[in-house]
């Protein structure tokens, strides 16, 4: 090369370059104008790219990713309604304090500031600001170090969530002196520091757990973020307080422990005292923290690391204000031994319902109908998956979820994985693929099969990319339920007899059609031992099914009959 010749570089390689410094090095995503050369020129640099049929799916798969390493997962779009797409896992992410960065290419800022009508021409950065923890755009090449800097560290510091960064055209195609480019790279130091909690509101806290006559602690899916399943373990052994897990927080105790308050939630929930919430929120999953589900009487610990989550719905008299992993420490560090005592009333109260509940439960499962119930074809896929303790299971549906979250136990936390605060559907492939990404293990995606249409075409990505993943699609014929008379379709029907495992075996998966528990049991099996791309269609009663699952009391009926 000629001494006076100066070497150049682009956008396109400076944005790799900054994932890459970052340790960042799985992109999902959907190609197309401005990005298609930058996905291509990923893959060449040696990103992990996984290419998707929609972006809300490619979304949902960098959110999760993020969920279970802590380090933000990465989505990248074409710019307007390929945006728009990504935006919907943007805010689930964001909503589900999940670290996500969602990159879209965007078109020429000139005449989008004007409206003068460029390709698909979308103040994204604006549209974007409601729905994210933050949102930027990157207009000069040397500015992408500090984009890609600031985004990380707003997606993962203090109450993780999803960020918008916008790449016009321009500064993609832009070059710039390589070595300028490389100096103006930024690797970010401790993106989540860590927030101590004050001593005196883990004393406080710990003086209302020792008062308390009937305590409970309840985990969030911020406990299981937080990876302090060992602190958290260690303090609610060493207290003997009961403990109920949230969805997605099955499994930072097993579901076999003999605290486990999951089996009399009802009954927990309405006679403590005094509840811990870690890493939980009082929102609509836990009915607010209001009557008639939760005493009048009853006071809140509740650990955050945001302030502004305390007295959102209930007044809270022991705010504890850090992250998880640190509280936990704290408390583990300020708690004498037996200085809090479980009266044994409790404990054998909540024991009593248990078993009740268990004994009934037992009554459902053993019954093997014919055509299969939910109950009946979660027990099969239970005795499937017996002999595979690392498998993740997603799970999204109305019937399928509520009945999949009681019935399917979890030994091992950040496992489960699905519809989260918002109660979303859509959320199945784009999971699973995510999961398998990033793991390396089995995925069982259990899918109600209204769910599964959010998402189903990504079975071609599945089978695509070779990725261990099982879909079971609760196959009733709708929406809650199928139809049950031969007359045009009702606004929750669907074509009965649907035969969705032929979608997999198009793309060169495994499909099954199976009508009853042994066969589901024996697919299930089968596929993950084979660790194929497979789909198993399980036929299930139309009859079987209820308006809106467990929460149709949010689904107003009529008032007035016509």
């Amino acid at each position: 090369m000629d001494a006076h010749t100066t070497s150049m570089t682009d956008g396109f390689h400076l944005i790799i370059d900054a994932l890459k410094l970052n340790g960042i090095d799985t992109v999902y995503g959907v190609a197309g104008i401005p990005i298609t050369d930058l996905t291509r020129l990923m893959q060449a640099q040696g990103l992990k790219y996984y290419g998707f049929r929609h972006e809300q799916n490619a979304g949902n798969a960098a959110a999760i990713a993020g969920y279970i390493t802590q380090k933000p997962g990465v989505c990248i779009t074409v710019s307007g309604p390929g945006f728009l797409n990504g935006m919907l896992a943007l805010a689930n992410a964001t909503t589900n304090c999940f670290p996500m960065i969602l990159i879209s290419g965007s078109s020429d800022r000139a005449i989008i500031d004007l409206e003068q009508g460029d390709y698909e021409e979308l103040d994204q950065m604006t549209a974007a600001k409601p729905y994210a923890k933050a949102s930027f755009r990157i207009n000069r090449p040397q500015d992408i170090g500090v984009g890609v800097a600031r985004a990380i560290r707003a997606a993962v510091s203090g109450r993780p969530g999803g960020v918008y960064l916008d790449l016009t055209a321009e500064v993609l195609g832009a070059t710039i002196d390589a070595e300028e480019g490389k100096k103006s790279l930024i690797k970010v130091v401790d993106p989540a520091p860590a927030h101590i909690p004050d001593d005196a509101s883990i004393t406080r806290a710990i003086s209302m757990l020792e008062k308390a006559k009937r305590p409970l602690i309840i985990l969030g899916k911020g406990a299981a973020y937080a990876q302090a399943d060992e602190e958290i373990r260690r303090f609610i052994e060493q207290t003997g307080i009961p403990f109920l897990p949230m969805s997605m927080a099955k499994g930072v105790l097993p579901d076999s422990h003999p605290q486990s308050a999951a089996a009399a939630r009802s009954y927990a929930i309405g006679q403590a005292d005094v509840v811990m919430l870690v890493g939980a929120r009082l929102n609509w999953l836990l009915s607010h923290g209001k009557p008639p589900l939760w005493s009048e009487k009853t006071a809140y610990i509740q650990l955050d690391i945001q302030s502004t989550e305390m007295d959102s719905n209930r007044p809270i008299a022991g705010p504890v204000i850090g992250d998880i992993k640190s509280s936990m420490k704290a408390f583990l560090k300020a708690l004498k031994p037996k200085q809090v005592q479980v009266a044994e009333e409790w404990t054998n109260g909540i024991g009593e319902r248990k078993r009740k509940n268990i004994d009934r439960m037992a009554g459902l499962l053993n019954a093997d109908p014919s055509p299969m119930n939910f109950s009946s074809a979660l027990r099969a896929v239970r005795a499937g998956i017996a002999d595979h303790p690392d498998v993740y299971i997603v799970n999204e549906g109305a019937n399928t979820l509520d009945f999949a979250r009681n019935i399917i136990d979890m030994d091992k936390p950040r496992k489960r994985l699905d519809s989260g605060t918002w109660g979303i559907m859509g959320i199945g492939m784009g999971y699973a693929v995510g999961a398998a990404a990033v793991s390396g293990q089995p995925v069982v995606a259990i899918e109600g099969d209204s769910a599964f249409g959010f998402s189903g075409m990504e079975v071609e990505t599945i089978c695509r990319y070779k990725l261990p993943i099982v879909v079971l699609v609760f196959n009733n014929g709708g929406i809650y339920r199928g139809d049950e008379d031969g007359s045009a379709p009702s606004p929750t029907g669907f074509v009965p007899g649907a035969r969705y495992e032929k979608m997999m075996e198009a793309f060169g998966g495994v499909g099954y059609h199976v009508e009853d528990t042994k066969s589901l049991t024996q697919a299930l099996r089968d596929a993950l031992a084979s660790g194929k791309p497979t789909l198993i269609n399980c036929m299930i009663d139309p009859t079987a099914g209820t308006e809106s699952g467990h929460i149709q009391n949010l689904n107003p009926k009529l008032a007035i009959a016509h």
